[in-house]
């Protein structure tokens, strides 16, 4: 079996609170200042019922999911090199609450050893077991130099 179907199933899954800090600190990154990430009198008005997380954060945590994955994949990892691709498919289901603590798990289900591409499915859920988000992650393997 080579290291790309040996991935096949690979899993990790890592948690984070949402801070508050979070929230700003990204919002100044990005200059997002959205009503819905830092005003928390106008979004109690709403089914939220407070501010949420910027769906780009949630992003950011899914990508130190394909972080960690990496650990798992150590045949890949000997002669390759990983890269995202990107992400397909992303759905924000529910809104993430500044102090939720939410859960990404991140499972490879594909892989394409010609392309030198693994797909993953990408789910966060926060304390309660609600799943808030989803999408697909794709990676690309890059050969080593002189492997």
């Amino acid at each position: 079996m080579d290291a790309f179907q040996q991935a096949i199933g690979a899993k990790v899954s890592t948690s984070k609170t949402v801070g508050e800090s979070d929230v700003y600190l990204f919002a100044g990154i990005t200059g997002d200042f959205s009503p819905n990430h830092v005003d928390e009198v106008a979004m109690a008005a709403t089914p939220y019922g407070g501010r949420i997380a910027h769906g780009a954060l949630l992003v950011g945590y899914m990508s130190r999911a394909s972080t960690l994955i990496t650990d798992q994949c150590a045949a890949l990892m000997m002669e390759h090199f990983p890269v995202s691709l990107g992400y397909d498919r992303i759905r924000f289901l529910e809104g993430v609450r500044i102090g939720d603590t939410v859960t990404v798990s991140y499972t490879i289900e594909t892989a394409d050893p010609e392309r030198m591409r693994t797909i993953a499915a990408v789910a966060i859920h926060n304390q309660a077991g609600t799943c808030c988000a989803v999408a697909t992650h794709i990676m690309r393997w890059l050969k080593r130099q002189g492997s």
